[in-house]
């Protein structure tokens, strides 16, 4: 007869590895719009962190990045282009999400929001379209910054 002694905690090893890999995973009831937010603030984190590697993990195959010459197209040529943000030990900028909107068919959103400099003035405005791809991420589609106008002379600042 076979010694089923060890296969009892082998089983009770391996349930409970799936259930706290199913935890770890993002909840299930977030809100699209929770979740883009959160993926928005983990992709500013990166320029923080200095970590452009995470910073290519938001990027879709299809990324379309303007900014002043000729929009960057593609995962690899934005990767390539932003590669200059990351190489100072402090950051040029940060943002933030102050407002995202999703498709009904929560798989497209637009988020936007301030960017800031280093001493934390606001500099200009980013907008973002953001696509949940089949693996379950969403990743950034579009990106495109437009600074800030400043107030006509003699206009109130408030």
């Amino acid at each position: 007869m076979p010694d089923f002694s060890l296969i009892r905690p082998a089983f009770a090893l391996l349930l409970w590895m799936v259930v706290t890999a199913a935890v770890a995973e993002e909840p299930e009831n977030a809100s699209p719009r929770e979740q883009v937010r959160d993926t928005e603030r983990a992709f500013a984190q990166t320029m923080a962190d200095r970590d452009h590697e995470a910073f290519t993990q938001f990027l879709s195959n299809e990324a379309i990045f303007f900014g002043d010459g000729e929009p960057l197209r593609g995962k690899q040529q934005v990767a390539e282009a932003w590669k200059a943000y990351f190489e100072q030990p402090e950051a040029p900028f940060s943002w933030a999400p102050e407002r995202v909107e999703v498709l009904e068919s929560g798989t497209l959103a637009h988020s936007s929001g301030p960017v800031y400099d280093p001493a934390g003035k606001r500099i200009a405005t980013f907008n973002s379209i953001w696509r949940l791809e089949p693996d379950g991420r969403w990743r950034i589609v579009f990106d495109k910054g437009s600074r800030d106008c400043e107030p006509p002379a003699g206009a109130s600042k408030d």
